[in-house]
């Protein structure tokens, strides 16, 4: 995967109350405490991050937008609300060389759940990568987690399947549902 060709596919994104901002390590200031919020990891594997410090590393280590191997493209965006240049979550995706995104993934800070702020997020993303050739993307739900399933459905992604223990949070297998959106 082209570096240039990574970086080319984390541009900014722009919708009525939204700017998606590829992810730098300074938004991790604006994260960090939103994300000690014990909710959101109830349908996700990722971890607590421990201090701003080392959220800031890891996501600097994302700036380069690649894999470490070189093999995938890693757009990620910071998601801004326009009226109060608020953090409200991210988005992120991984593609590979064949440009299909193989996991198409989101997460939003509690204090914005049920205002439409993902569903316009990740549809201005997904849209976004449709129109840079990529003609598949791949996203997962924990079986259970409704509300991103419908988030994934009004952005235009279709149920596919069931895929057993495919995902591991808090140290317990979870089913996840399949779901994908493709020219």
């Amino acid at each position: 995967m082209q570096a240039q060709y990574a970086q080319q596919l984390c541009t900014l994104i722009e919708t009525p109350r939204l700017l998606l901002q590829p992810l730098v390590s300074a938004h991790a200031d604006m994260a960090f405490g939103p994300l000690q919020d014990d909710a959101i990891y109830e349908w996700i594997s990722m971890g607590k991050p421990t201090d701003v410090g080392g959220l800031r590393d890891r996501w600097k280590g994302l700036e380069s937008r690649t894999s470490r191997d070189g093999t995938e493209a890693w757009p990620t965006w910071a998601v801004i609300s326009r009226d109060q240049g608020r953090m409200l979550g991210r988005v992120d995706a991984a593609i590979n060389e064949d440009h299909v995104c193989t996991n198409f993934g989101y997460y939003f800070f509690s204090d914005f759940w049920g205002q439409g702020f993902a569903s316009e997020a990740v549809k201005a993303a997904a849209d976004h990568l449709l129109r840079q050739d990529i003609h598949r993307i791949v996203a997962t739900v924990t079986v259970g987690n409704h509300a991103s399933a419908q988030v994934l459905q009004k952005a235009g992604f279709a149920f596919t399947r069931v895929i057993p223990d495919n995902d591991t949070i808090r140290g317990e297998l979870f089913d996840d549902e399949e779901y994908v959106r493709a020219v």
